[in-house]
């Protein structure tokens, strides 16, 4: 599956309103959320089993993963822009700092 057919099928489960003064709060605040459920699903992981990773543990943030790029796809097409060209700008973003030794630092545009 490529990004433009996961974003169709996303959007088959889009039930919110889709005028952008909701949806993009609404939207942006559960990519938060999501994100930060990997991000715990991962805590648990050092707390619970000391940094194990078990074929349970890796499922399960997986999962949250899934979450996270739903939200991703469903935001991209509320801002009218295709989910691949997202992942296209961000590794030619990517690409061009490498190129210019520019990967670590901080800031939006080095």
């Amino acid at each position: 599956m490529d990004f433009s057919e996961y974003q169709e099928h996303a959007l088959e489960t889009f039930l919110q309103s889709k005028e952008w003064e909701f949806a993009v709060p609404y939207l942006v605040l559960g990519l938060n959320g999501e994100a930060g459920e990997v991000a715990e699903k991962v805590k648990k992981l050092y707390r619970d089993a000391g940094g194990v990773l078990t074929p349970e543990a890796r499922e399960a943030i997986v999962k949250e993963m899934g979450d996270v790029l739903w939200y991703l796809a469903v935001l991209a097409h509320v801002l009218e822009v295709p989910l691949e060209e997202v992942a296209c700008q961000n590794i030619e973003k990517l690409a061009s700092r490498k190129e210019r030794g520019a990967l670590r630092g901080e800031g939006d545009n080095r």
